[in-house]
């Protein structure tokens, strides 16, 4: 479905505009015509090809992403976004295997749900996505110029920026950013995974969900890739995690 295939319903208010990825045309306008009733702009795309078209063309607030797509793969392509924009993507599976869940997750989603799929629980997973990430932003922004400091790195909360020791500007999903906020708030404290979901906003989880470990194992690989050797955050056996660095708070431009 693109825009001219289904016009716009205009809502009286704007929640944001949502792009459907779906090779499935009964798919992309039962979501669309639904989200649309609930006050979303929302643009659709058939495959990858015509996603990052819009995505060049268009202000996109959160990406619907179905997994198996015709040419390049719903994980190709989260990791594609990924890689430039940290736009929210909730990801679309016909499979429920926990690998094809972690993947996903691995490649930069901020949540997944599972089809055949209830529209409201989809909805629901949407606004949810899309108030933490807005959530995040106006705490950053409403943050001056307030960044802290760990072990060589900077972080820019208003910015949302990640700099490692070495200079180098590290690229953070929505999750990703949120689980890094938990931690150097509640520095060298031993979380467990229900306190790091809840500290975090992550999506509700059953407890045996892995979706929090993915995040922080992906967390963990871009912090230790460039911490000379040294583990930030540390797995205490049975218990949860401690961010191990101390962490100084500071205000101004950092240097």
């Amino acid at each position: 479905m693109t825009l001219t295939e289904q016009p716009i319903i205009q809502a009286t208010e704007d929640h944001g505009h949502v792009l459907v990825v779906d090779d499935d045309p009964q798919i992309r306008v039962l979501v669309a015509r639904f989200l649309q009733r609930h006050g979303y702009k929302v643009t659709g795309a058939p495959d990858g090809r015509v996603m990052l078209d819009v995505l060049r063309q268009a202000d996109i607030d959160l990406i619907i992403l179905d997994l198996m797509l015709p040419g390049r793969s719903g994980f190709d392509l989260c990791g594609d976004v990924r890689a430039t924009s940290q736009v929210p993507i909730v990801m679309l599976t016909a499979r429920s295997e926990e690998s094809d869940r972690i993947i996903g997750l691995e490649a930069g989603a901020d949540d997944y749900i599972t089809k055949p799929f209830n529209p409201r629980e989809l909805l629901a997973r949407v606004r949810a996505v899309l108030r933490r990430s807005r959530t995040m932003r106006r705490a950053g922004d409403g943050r001056a110029s307030e960044f802290v400091v760990f072990d060589g790195w900077r972080m820019d909360l208003r910015r949302r920026e990640l700099v490692s020791p070495s200079g180098t500007l590290v690229d953070l999903s929505t999750g990703e950013f949120d689980l890094m906020v938990a931690f150097i708030e509640h520095a060298n404290r031993v979380l467990s995974r229900e306190a790091l979901m809840q500290f975090a906003k992550t999506r509700n989880s059953d407890p045996f969900d892995r979706a929090i470990d993915v995040q922080i194992s992906r967390l963990r690989r871009k912090l230790e890739a460039d911490a000379n050797g040294g583990q930030l955050i540390k797995t205490i056996r049975g218990a949860g995690y401690m961010f191990t660095p101390a962490v100084q708070t500071r205000e101004g431009q950092p240097a």
